[in-house]
């Protein structure tokens, strides 16, 4: 169908690991999401995420996420811009000395 294309899935509710770590060594956050494996195009918004880490913390959280997959013409377009930033790569040269 036509509208396949264009209109997104039906959102749906997951549970979802937050890990975020504030320290000398390490400045991260990430999330796991369970039994889901997001893919390119898809929005992701985590409920009640921690904001505000101190430093020299890390702190593990259970939260719950939306996913909204992506419409079949958003994946492909999220494809593409995704392929077409990773050439600009590409063009980094390496030259022997060092830098004037």
């Amino acid at each position: 169908m036509m509208s396949d294309w264009f209109e997104p899935q039906r959102p749906r509710r997951v549970g979802c690991t937050v890990d975020i770590e504030n320290t000398a060594e390490r400045l991260h956050a990430h999330v796991s999401l369970d039994g889901y494996d997001p893919e390119p195009g898809d929005e992701v918004i985590v409920h009640d995420a921690p904001v505000d880490v101190p430093f020299g913390a890390h702190i593990v959280v259970r939260r719950e996420a939306t996913v909204i997959p992506a419409s079949r013409l958003g994946w492909l377009f999220s494809k593409a811009a995704g392929y077409l930033e990773l050439t600009e790569l590409y063009e980094v040269g390496f030259q022997e000395g060092r830098p004037s």
